[in-house]
């Protein structure tokens, strides 16, 4: 069994498109105004959006702060929709839900082939790296535009004291991979990376794609971790078949089971029906922040149970 670190704390902020990015960011604005700073964890840990909300709240700019910022954008903010043709922040989110506006349902439909031909996780990734791979005849010039978009999303380009870790998949291999301080990678470059799905993203010689293909929310990353706050703006749900046990639900199973205290926490009506084919879309971020800032606010105070 993994050695529980006595009073050890780990954030866990899961992705959901451009809505779950606003929604987290709005949520730890709420929890940080009901007196619970949840980022001053031992470890944060990001997948997909969820890394871009990791590398934001440990930059040092204040929850208040990045939850205002979300407020005063204007629905089309460059960089808050994925580039055309292109799918990225979704990874392992749900397959059903509407297609409005955005390119949520081509991707989910892209992806689901993909999922529905593998034998089982590892072969999954494999095969989603490989059908990645195969889109992309940009030569590296969209993966070079999309850390553009990534840098102009972080307040600070370099990576925190703390210790923050982003899940990615190597798309060659389809090897999982956790890029942290340590890893010789930029901050820009691992979110990058995490936020990429239906085209890799190139690191030196290596190619990478969606964290959400490594395990949905990668919670199981906060092994070790006496309390563990995960963060789920698609309510846990997961597109891969429960035997493969990516499903946060097997993740927090595991996690009790090693000792440590789990809470999750899903998005309320308040944040509006904006968590499925969607949540790509900008004009969502607003209600999902509002909605995420309220909800923080309202459980601060069981929040505070777990974390204090």
């Amino acid at each position: 069994m993994q050695h529980i670190e006595p009073g050890t704390r780990a954030l866990v902020l899961a992705g959901g498109g451009a809505a779950g990015n606003a929604w987290e960011l709005g949520l730890v604005a709420g929890l940080a105004e009901g007196g619970v700073d949840v980022t001053d964890a031992d470890v944060v840990i990001g997948t997909s959006a969820g890394a871009t909300v990791a590398a934001q709240v440990t930059s040092g700019t204040s929850a208040a702060g990045l939850y205002a910022a979300v407020l005063a954008e204007s629905p089309s903010v460059p960089g808050a929709q994925a580039p055309r043709g292109t799918a990225r922040d979704v990874g392992d989110g749900p397959r059903h839900g509407p297609a409005r506006r955005v390119s949520g349902a081509t991707y989910l439909e892209w992806s689901d082939a993909v999922i529905a031909a593998a034998e089982d996780a590892s072969d999954m990734r494999r095969r989603m790296g490989a059908a990645a791979l195969q889109r992309d005849s940009s030569g590296g010039a969209d993966a070079a535009r999309w850390r553009d978009v990534v840098a102009g999303r972080l307040p600070s380009l370099s990576w925190p004291q703390q210790r923050v870790l982003i899940a990615a998949v190597d798309a060659r291999t389809g090897e999982p991979v956790v890029f942290d301080r340590d890893s010789g990678v930029a901050l820009a470059d691992a979110v990058a990376a995490s936020t990429s799905a239906m085209t890799p993203y190139r690191i030196g010689d290596g190619w990478y794609i969606n964290g959400g293909y490594r395990r949905s929310e990668n919670a199981d990353l906060a092994t070790g971790s006496e309390r563990v706050l995960v963060l789920s703006p698609f309510g846990g749900r997961s597109r891969m078949p429960t035997a493969w046990r990516m499903d946060l639900a097997s993740q927090v199973q595991d996690l009790r089971a090693a000792g440590s205290r789990v809470q999750t926490v899903f998005p309320d009506a308040g944040a509006g029906d904006v968590f499925d084919a969607n949540a790509l879309d900008p004009s969502t971020r607003q209600q999902a922040a509002r909605g995420g800032y309220a909800q923080g606010r309202s459980l601060a105070g069981s929040v505070a149970g777990l974390w204090h």
